[in-house]
């Protein structure tokens, strides 16, 4: 029997709830996991360095780690209805940023581009300075006035309000309405040194746990609260219900094409390197 695959993904529902299955053994004939928890920023950040087999990542850090790993067509987070919110502690325009001060929780994350979209055609002039901060101090940071606006992403959507925060712009809706394809969020990536039938057979796996999943979503619960940080569990359904879509089951037509319009739009602005036309092909 070979050595489990090294996995590292984050604690959050929707990837707990996709994972659970595979991770506890019970898809038929999936390769052994040996899991880390890691938020995003860390697991791209993994990527980077080709530290694991298989990584949940943001679709924005792609154009550095495809040469060493494959985005597989399953498994990750695209949605419609579900970007990241721009918050603010008064109700105000898009202008009134302006060379202001917007904590974002990474500088390598596709919140981070769709922020950065939205702004060159809604902030006359750019924004001022960018602060990376953990993405549970960014609310606390714009009530505190420490910061003059905070991207968040995850459950803050559902929660801000409980900050007296306001949301001044969606950047789901924006990228929805200029380009009417789903946002491309968190992408599973496994190493090409693992070979073509190995990586189909980690697709298979991750499209069977998806569908197991959905089939039994109870057989996952208490797998999906131990890891949701104290999330209320309303919340943590929410979540699922959001980031866990057909998307998940199979890219398809329009999620490539949502990351492709990303990354390109994203390339034109200079923010990442532009992709070969060959980099997202699954084999």
């Amino acid at each position: 029997m070979s050595d489990p695959l090294k996995i590292a993904y984050s604690p959050c529902p929707n990837d707990t709830f996709v994972f659970h299955a595979w991770a506890h053994g019970t898809v038929p004939d999936a390769p052994a996991l040996d899991v880390t928890f890691a938020d995003i920023d860390i697991t791209n950040g993994m990527a980077e360095r080709g530290e694991y087999d298989v990584l949940k990542v943001s679709y924005a850090v792609l154009p550095w780690v495809l040469d060493e790993y494959a985005l597989l067509p399953c498994g990750g987070a695209l949605g419609r209805g579900c970007g990241p919110l721009v918050l603010t502690r008064e109700p105000g325009a898009a202008a009134d940023l302006t060379g202001k001060r917007v904590a974002v929780p990474s500088e390598r994350s596709t919140a981070y581009l769709l922020f950065r979209l939205w702004a060159a055609a809604e902030v006359p002039g750019g924004v001022g300075e960018v602060v990376v901060l953990p993405f549970d101090e960014i609310m606390p940071a714009v009530r505190d006035g420490k910061v003059d606006a905070g991207l968040v992403i995850h459950e803050a959507r559902f929660t801000y309000q409980n900050y007296g925060l306001h949301c001044l712009a969606d950047m789901g809706e924006h990228w929805e309405a200029t380009t009417g394809l789903p946002i491309p969020l968190g992408a599973i990536i496994a190493k090409r040194s693992l070979g073509a039938d190995r990586l189909r057979e980690l697709a298979a796996a991750a499209r069977a746990s998806v569908e197991r999943a959905w089939n039994d979503p109870a057989a996952s619960r208490a797998y999906v609260l131990e890891h949701a940080q104290e999330m209320d569990p309303a919340v943590a359904d929410q979540h699922i219900g959001l980031y866990v879509n057909t998307f998940t089951a199979d890219l398809g037509t329009d999620g490539y094409a949502a990351v492709r319009a990303l990354l390109g739009r994203a390339a034109d602005e200079g923010l990442v390197p532009p992709l070969a036309p060959e980099a997202l092909d699954f084999p």
